[in-house]
């Protein structure tokens, strides 16, 4: 897939304005790149849009998980939700997602509900939905599915519960037979949780091998591990939010004996960013996919089209 594209060729460096304006260097050099492929623009499969208060108490987390991580993890992009919107619009994001989940019971049916609202009024935002181990998890995924649901996203770590959970099990069955995708944090990164890394999540797989699974983040730090499960499952894929940018590579570097593989499995890298919730511009996300010096054929594909394929998309808007 690798056609030797010199790293860094599209992109130049941020001025300083403040990262997201419109018609603003960063715009501007972000169209610039997906332009240089080619493309229509972009497709961003992890992005979070959550009710305020509950973004709130996100962003709250990240004020404070320095000490956990041994560095700070500034919001770029902690705006009101309309110019977030607008950000990624001005970027030339064509899709995106309002990544949501709950931390207890009793509150994804609620927030199920709020991300069917924003969907409703942000045409360009692919409509998901989330669920908890309890009772009335089936009934709700349910609904979301029959609502439009397009994408669920489960997180394990903040959750704190097992995939393989009993009350569970209709969940991931309804959404395996429905062909509707998961993005699920169970890697181990910023900070291990009770669940993660590729043992729980690969016994889902065991019981329901066609579920679509994007495992989040590369399943950083269990990198090779998780591109072990993506060897053993077609359905699984992986996006690339964090991973490659000069913040997680300091963390937890991307080893680079692995490169092939990622070059093998090109066409199962869909690009995700965390947006708004990272410690640097959208800009370095892009950066950090083109330094690995993997070709425009791989560009392409990750940053477009498999999520285009994925989620069924129009070749342009």
């Amino acid at each position: 897939m690798a056609d030797g594209s010199p790293a860094g060729r599209r992109i130049g460096t941020a001025d300083g304005s403040p990262p997201g304006t419109a018609g603003g260097p960063e715009s501007e050099q972000v169209t610039g790149f997906w332009r240089g492929l080619g493309l229509p623009g972009l497709v961003d499969v992890h992005t979070h849009f959550m009710p305020e208060r509950v973004m709130v108490k996100v962003w709250a987390y990240f004020d404070s998980v320095g000490p956990l991580t041994g560095r700070s993890w500034p919001i770029t992009y902690r705006t009101e939700e309309r110019q977030r919107v607008e950000t990624l619009r001005g970027f030339g994001v064509r899709r995106f997602t309002s990544m949501l989940y709950p931390h207890k019971p009793a509150m994804a049916a609620w927030l199920n509900s709020w991300s069917a609202d924003f969907a409703s009024r942000t045409p360009d935002c692919l409509h998901t939905a989330t669920f908890f181990p309890e009772p009335d998890a089936v009934d709700y995924v349910t609904r979301a599915v029959e609502g439009g649901a397009r994408v669920f996203k489960a997180h394990l770590q903040v959750g704190g519960y097992h995939p393989g959970d009993e009350l569970l099990d209709g969940v991931w069955g309804l959404l395996a037979e429905a062909g509707v995708p998961v993005v699920a944090h169970c890697g181990s990164a910023p900070v291990p949780g009770r669940h993660t890394g590729p043992g729980p999540i690969a016994g889902v797989l065991a019981r329901h091998p066609c579920l679509r699974l994007i495992v989040a983040h590369m399943g950083m730090p269990e990198y090779g591990d998780f591109m072990d499960l993506a060897d053993r499952h077609p359905g699984v894929l992986l996006d690339t939010t964090m991973a490659f940018t000069a913040f997680s590579e300091a963390l937890s570097p991307f080893p680079r004996e692995h490169l092939p593989r990622l070059a093998d499995l090109g066409d199962r890298i869909l690009f995700g960013t965390d947006f708004p919730n990272i410690p640097h511009p959208y800009l370095e996300a892009l950066r950090g996919l083109e330094s690995l010096g993997l070709g425009d054929d791989w560009l392409r594909a990750v940053c477009h089209d498999n999520a285009a394929r994925l989620f069924g998309l129009p070749p342009g808007d």
